[in-house]
C-alpha cells in the first residue's frame, strides 16, 4: 500500500488546473439525467468575473461573513461492509495499490475513488474524509456481540479487540494508506449484554451503576484501535440512545447515564494520551440540550440522525451552544427510490445550502454542522432477524449504501456517492497540511431562489503565499444566473444538476 495523503497535492495546485485573476478555475457538474457524473466541464474558454456596478445578482457570495469550518463528508464502514470490501480484496489477491489511469484492479480502484483526496482534484475520487466505524457489532454484522460478552466480568480481563472481524482494521488500514486526512469516528451500538437489564446485546437499557466500568471498556477500544494502527478522531458513548430495538445491537441509555460515562471517560482518555479524541454526544431531539447543560464541559460537541426530531430542536442546541461542534452523522438511502430525487433530497438538505438541516425555514442550524454522513458506506448482509431496514421496504437489505459490490467483483456506485464527492470537492484542503473549507455567506434572491441552492466556501492556502480557494456547491433546476463576489460579477448557466466549481480571487 502507499501513502497519499497530500503528499502530490503540490503539483496539481501549481499544475494548470489552477488560474488566478477571478476566473473559474474548476467545474464539476452531476446531471439530472445521468450523462454527467460528478464530470469535470469543458473549460477551454476562460469563464471571469467582471467589474459591475449592477446590482442585478442573483447570487451574491459574501467572504466578510465567515460560519464554521467543516470537517468532511462521507459514511459509516460496517462490518458487513468491511467484509464486503475484503471479498473484494481477496479476488484481486496479486493486486496492489497503483496511481494513474492504468489500474485496473477492482479493489484499490474502488478505496481510490472513494478516499484519495488527490484524485479527487481530477473528478476520480469522491474524497471521503469522514469515515463512522462501529465499537462492535450492528444490525449488519454477522452476529451480536460485544468486546467483552464474558458476564459479569468487571475488570474486563475478558476484553478482546479482536471480536471485531479482522478484515474491519486491514480495511481501515488501506483506507488510511490511501488518505492520510481521514477522520474516524468510532461508536458503539450496544454495550456489553451484562451491562444492561436485557442481559443481552440486542435491546435492553443501561444499568446506571456500571458507568465507571463501562468508561473503561470504551478506552479499552480506543486503546485496541491504536494497537491495529488506526488513528481515531472522535468517539461517541452510544449510537442513537433511544433505541433499543430488540432484534439488532442497541441500548437505550439517559442523557444522565451518557454524561456520567463521558465524565469518567474524560478523565480516563487524558490520564492515558487520548486528550485530543474528541467526545462526541449522540441525537434525539432535545436529547442533546439536556446532556449539555449539565456535562458542557465533557463533551465537544453533538451528533444528529435524520430519523427524528426537527430543525427547530438543532437551532435550540446551536443557540444554546454555539461554540460546540454539531455533526450530522447517519442518514439512509432506500432502494427502489428515483435517483434524482434522491440526489436533490440529499443535496438540499444534507450536502449542500441547507447544510444538514431541512433549511430554509430554519436557516440557522445550517450555519454550524460540520459533517453530513451516509448510514453504509458500502453494501452487505444485515444481521440475520434485524429489522432495522427490512421492515422499512419489507425486504432484506432495504437500506441502500453508497456503493453496492457485487459477488462477481464489480460494483455499483450509488446516487449517494455523487452527493457526497460534489460537498467534498468543494472543501478538501487547499494544498498540503491546509485546512478544510469554511462555509461562507451566499445569498440566492429573486426568481432564482425558487430553483437554486447554494452554498460557498472559502478555504485557505496551505502557507502564506497560497491563495484562498473559493467554491459554489449548487443545486440547480436549470437556468441563467448572475454570481456577484467582491464588487465583479460572472454571468454562468447552472444545468439542471449539481455543480461544484472553484475559483481564485484577484
Amino acid at each position: 500500500m502507499r501513502t497519499i495523503g497530500f503528499l502530490s497535492l503540490c503539483a496539481t495546485f501549481l499544475g494548470s488546473t489552477v488560474t488566478f485573476g477571478q476566473q473559474i478555475s474548476d467545474i464539476r457538474q452531476t446531471l439530472h439525467d445521468q450523462s454527467q457524473l460528478f464530470a469535470v466541464a469543458n473549460l477551454s474558454k476562460p469563464t471571469s468575473f467582471s467589474q459591475s456596478s449592477s446590482s442585478d445578482a442573483n447570487i451574491v457570495i459574501d467572504d466578510k461573513t465567515p460560519y464554521q469550518t467543516l470537517k468532511g463528508f462521507g459514511a459509516t464502514l460496517t462490518d458487513s461492509g468491511a467484509q464486503s470490501l475484503s471479498n473484494l480484496k481477496t479476488q484481486n489477491a496479486n493486486a496492489s495499490l497503483r496511481s494513474g489511469p492504468g489500474y485496473t484492479y477492482a479493489y484499490s480502484e474502488l478505496l481510490q475513488k472513494l478516499f484519495d483526496p488527490t484524485a479527487a482534484l481530477d473528478a476520480s475520487s469522491a474524497g471521503i474524509t469522514y469515515l463512522r466505524v462501529p465499537l462492535a457489532a450492528t444490525d449488519f454484522s454477522k452476529t451480536s456481540y460485544s468486546f467483552d460478552d464474558t458476564p459479569g466480568d468487571t475488570t474486563l480481563s475478558k476484553f478482546n479487540i479482536d471480536a471485531s472481524p479482522s478484515y474491519l482494521f486491514e480495511v481501515l488500514k488501506d483506507i488510511q494508506d490511501i488518505s492520510n486526512i481521514v477522520k474516524v469516528h468510532v461508536v458503539p451500538w450496544s454495550t456489553p449484554g451484562w451491562m444492561k437489564d436485557s442481559k443481552k446485546v440486542n435491546g435492553g437499557s443501561f444499568v446506571s451503576n456500571m458507568s465507571s466500568i463501562y468508561a473503561q471498556y470504551l478506552l479499552k477500544a480506543l486503546q485496541g484501535f491504536e494497537s491495529k494502527g488506526i488513528h481515531v478522531y472522535a468517539i461517541s458513548i452510544q449510537n442513537e440512545p433511544l433505541n433499543s430495538n430488540p432484534t439488532l445491537p442497541s441500548c437505550k441509555m439517559t442523557y444522565e447515564d451518557e454524561g456520567a460515562i463521558g465524565t469518567a471517560l474524560r478523565s480516563l482518555m487524558k490520564a492515558s494520551g487520548f486528550s485530543a479524541v474528541q467526545l462526541i454526544g449522540q441525537f434525539h431531539c432535545r436529547y442533546p440540550i439536556s446532556l449539555m447543560k449539565d456535562y458542557e464541559n465533557v463533551f465537544d460537541g453533538v451528533a444528529f440522525h435524520c430519523y427524528g426530531g426537527t430543525v427547530a430542536d438543532q437551532d435550540k442546541f446551536v443557540q444554546a451552544y454555539p461554540k460546540k461542534d454539531v455533526h450530522f452523522t447517519e442518514c439512509t438511502g432506500m432502494e427502489g427510490s428515483d435517483w434524482w430525487g434522491d440526489i436533490q433530497w440529499q443535496t438540499e438538505n444534507m450536502f449542500a445550502p441547507a447544510f444538514i438541516s431541512w433549511l430554509y425555514a430554519h436557516p440557522l442550524s445550517c450555519r454550524y454542522m460540520g459533517t453530513a454522513l451516509m448510514w453504509s458506506l458500502v453494501s452487505g448482509e444485515e444481521l440475520p432477524g434485524s429489522t432495522s431496514c427490512h421492515s422499512k421496504a419489507g425486504k432484506p437489505n432495504a437500506c441502500r449504501a453508497v456503493v453496492m459490490v457485487n459477488s462477481d467483483g464489480t460494483y455499483v456506485l450509488n446516487q449517494e456517492y455523487y452527493g457526497i464527492a460534489h460537498a467534498a470537492h468543494a472543501v478538501l484542503p487547499n494544498g498540503p497540511g491546509g485546512s478544510f473549507g469554511q462555509l461562507i455567506k451566499s445569498t440566492v434572491s429573486g426568481s432564482s431562489a425558487a430553483h437554486l441552492r447554494v452554498n460557498a466556501y472559502a478555504t485557505p492556502g496551505a502557507n502564506a503565499t497560497a491563495p484562498t480557494r473559493y467554491s459554489l456547491h449548487v443545486l440547480s433546476n436549470g437556468g441563467a444566473s448572475t454570481v456577484q463576489f467582491r464588487g465583479k460579477q460572472l454571468s454562468y448557466s447552472f444545468p439542471m444538476g449539481v455543480t461544484t466549481l472553484h475559483f481564485y480571487a484577484d
